[in-house]
């Protein structure tokens, strides 16, 4: 008989990564505090970050109190509320709280407290969505088909797309991309047959082969229905991205900023609080510019490197845990971390398309700071709670 163990041990290594990123976005936020515009100057970004993280440490220790298999019962009770809050900022309600920051309606504003983006939580929502009904499908159709797979695609689909349109509509391209990165993740470890998902991928590349087609075809009728369309901003920011020289007092203005910041920095950066070229939303979705500029090539790869070793230790983690709703959890969370750093650095250095995504972990916002703490809490539960034995 195989000797089981069942007391509770926690991923030190991955409590580690996590201290160490909060203490690079609260040192980052505080040299970025003298140059940010007069009318954040009184924001004190740092201490607020830093006041974020003990709330979401907190949230973190709850988390772990609670054995994640019980999400199980009450994981539409979370996607439900999450739709609801999407619902009620589409249709700009309440009115004073609901509100609108550069031109989208996704956030909340909360007396007392701030902003909330209920965007964010919505991520980790989907997740739990998207892990419980692959579960209970292959619980459900224990032989496999193409029908059953067909099946489980349409539900994963149906639950995906609803919060997806509705952050679409606000619009909020980055989450979107996100929810995306997120349902495809879980579709490729779902079970499904690999030839439906060949033919989705094909069909994709078939639907993005005539968009480009035509749009080298007709460039302006493209242009005129993105304008039109809830993708409005989209035209504007691929013409920045593709040709920043030439829009470089408009689209292409900060992507041309954030490249001139990152190469200064060069190999070891200009040092502590030495910033001498301006970026808006710095503290937010550009913050590795910041830290590029002021420690390099060196500094930089530190964080990269952070983010790899978050990765590799959740991987581990999905492997080696015995229960698939766990599994497929550590999955989702691991697409959603994962998409982000890659797009938020990409951006950044001219690799993808500007886009509204925070660093995760870095970045300022308390919303995504406590969302992904919320994640990591999880993927931590899921570490602790799962039996290893003596003799596998």
């Amino acid at each position: 008989m195989n000797a089981k163990r069942t007391e509770p041990s926690l991923d030190y290594i991955l409590i580690l990564v996590i201290a160490c990123l909060g203490i690079i976005s609260f040192f980052t936020l505080y040299t970025l505090d003298p140059i940010l515009p007069p009318h954040l100057d009184a924001m004190n970004f740092h201490f607020k970050q830093l006041v974020w993280y003990v709330i979401g440490s907190m949230v973190v220790v709850g988390v772990l109190l609670v054995d994640y298999d019980r999400l199980h019962s009450i994981v539409w009770i979370f996607y439900g509320f999450g739709v609801l809050m999407l619902v009620m900022l589409a249709m700009h309600f309440p009115p004073g709280i609901a509100k609108e920051i550069n031109g989208a309606w996704g956030w909340f504003q909360i007396p007392g407290i701030g902003t909330l983006q209920p965007a964010e939580f919505m991520k980790v929502f989907l997740i739990l969505a998207l892990a419980h009904i692959i579960v209970r499908h292959q619980e459900k159709w224990k032989l496999q088909t193409i029908k059953t797979d067909l099946w489980l695609l349409a539900k994963i689909f149906v639950t995906a797309i609803v919060p997806m349109m509705l952050i679409a509509i606000q619009p909020d391209l980055g989450s979107f991309l996100v929810l995306s990165a997120i349902t495809g993740a879980m579709i490729l470890v779902a079970g499904v047959q690999w030839r439906i998902l060949f033919t989705i991928f094909l069909s994709f590349l078939l639907v993005v082969g005539v968009l480009v087609f035509l749009f080298y075809i007709n460039a302006t009728a493209i242009t005129s229905f993105l304008e039109e369309s809830i993708f409005k901003h989209v035209d504007s920011r691929f013409y920045g991205w593709l040709q920043p020289e030439k829009y470089d007092q408009g689209a292409g203005m900060q992507l041309l900023n954030a490249m001139k910041s990152i190469g200064s920095g060069q190999l070891y950066g200009k040092g502590i609080g030495n910033m001498e070229v301006y970026i808006p939303e710095r503290q937010t979705d550009m913050i590795f510019t910041a830290v590029a500029e002021q420690f390099g090539f060196f500094g930089s790869s530190i964080v990269v490197t952070l983010f790899f070793l978050m990765t590799y230790r959740m991987v581990h983690i999905a492997m080696d845990s015995n229960d698939p709703f766990g599994t497929y959890i550590i999955v989702g969370v691991i697409g959603m971390i994962t998409f982000q750093v890659f797009q938020n650095i990409g951006m950044s250095i001219q690799l993808l398309p500007i886009t509204g995504l925070p660093l995760p972990f870095i970045s300022y916002g308390g919303s995504s700071t406590l969302a992904y703490m919320i994640a990591l809490g999880i993927v931590l539960n899921i570490k602790s709670r799962t039996k290893t034995y003596m003799f596998e």
